[in-house]
């Protein structure tokens, strides 16, 4: 039996958003335009404001990244038509406005001369700033609704970044610390595929790569051992900032390990002013390459399990410890 197949057609972005403020700005703005935004680019995204004013001017949107454990703004330009010279300033003015950490432009089609200047402003800026250039399209099959694609077309290049930056602050890289570069981005771009809600940072030449869970005082952890032969996915708390989460968290210990499955350990090292639920797991060698898409795997669906269920739990708890949600 054959099977009746449609065709993909493009269409003109317009038919959706006839105008670029009243209708595009809005919908990339909403949380189903900006959780395609965060899925394509691998980052968590949370709306702060439309048409923010920055002196006379006025940013699109401005957004905070949730994949982080610290605040960063996030500044996202967008227009209907091809990049031009105007919107190339007004979005490194918003950018300097805000002190964003992160920059995202849209536009239905990037001129190589705007994507060229994505690119040299990621290559001559610290790791604290990101630049992404992406392109709307709009796609349907027959009479089916209008569905929106975006391209990435402009970003960071994380692991050469990772790598400048670490030798310009320690020196040359040994090779153990390249060999983790690789590691932590490997486990990045797993998580990317997975469409996880644990959004991973850029890479990192240490033994350790940290992921927001919702509070600025807690946060996912995962860690790979080559001297110890061992792997950890957990959540970590400092007892001074987070008071009285752990225990908030341990008298829910029985659901907690319900959900997410047997093994967790839980440990207040009060000598060390850190407080830690986690999986370890021994006898497992990142030295060895060959394992690396096991070993991701491992850590990947713990540390999601870890962020299904404390997540909602520290941002309930968060609010009663006055914390800013991140």
């Amino acid at each position: 039996m054959s099977t009746t197949l449609g065709s993909l057609e493009r269409v003109d972005p317009r038919m959706a958003w006839p105008k670029e403020a009243e209708n595009f700005t809005p919908w990339l703005a909403s949380p189903e335009g900006l959780k395609l935004l965060g899925d394509t680019l691998g980052i968590g995204l949370e709306l702060e404001a439309e048409e923010h004013a920055i002196g006379p001017f006025k940013a699109d949107i401005l957004a905070r990244r949730t994949d982080t454990p610290d605040e960063q703004w996030v500044v996202i330009e967008n227009q209907l038509e091809k990049t031009d010279h105007a919107h190339l300033g007004q979005m490194l003015t918003y950018a300097a406005g805000v002190k964003a950490a992160t920059v995202i432009w849209v536009a239905t089609q990037f001129v190589d001369q705007h994507r060229a200047a994505i690119d040299w402003l990621n290559t001559m800026t610290g790791e604290g700033l990101q630049f992404f250039g992406m392109e709307i399209e709009l796609w349907r099959i027959g009479p089916s609704p209008l569905a929106p694609k975006l391209n990435v077309v402009a970003r960071p290049n994380d692991w050469s970044r990772a790598v400048n930056e670490a030798k310009k602050t320690e020196g040359a890289l040994t090779p153990q610390d390249t060999q983790r570069v690789r590691f932590w981005e490997g486990l990045r771009q797993l998580l990317v595929e997975r469409k996880s809600p644990v959004k991973s940072q850029k890479p990192s030449h240490r033994r350790w790569a940290v992921f927001a869970i919702g509070i600025q005082r807690a946060w996912l952890q995962a860690t790979m051992g080559t001297n110890t032969k061992a792997l950890t996915a957990e959540c970590q708390m400092r007892r001074s900032l987070a008071k009285g989460l752990f225990d908030f968290l341990y008298n829910q210990k029985t659901e907690i390990e319900l959900e997410v499955g047997p093994g967790l350990i839980w440990e207040d090292l009060s000598d060390r002013d850190l407080q830690r639920i986690y999986w370890r797991r021994e006898g497992t060698d990142p030295a060895i390459e060959a394992q690396w898409g096991e070993q991701h795997l491992w850590i990947s669906t713990r540390l999601e399990a870890l962020h299904k269920a404390l997540a909602p739990r520290v941002k309930a708890f968060a609010p009663a410890a006055d914390d800013p949600p991140v």
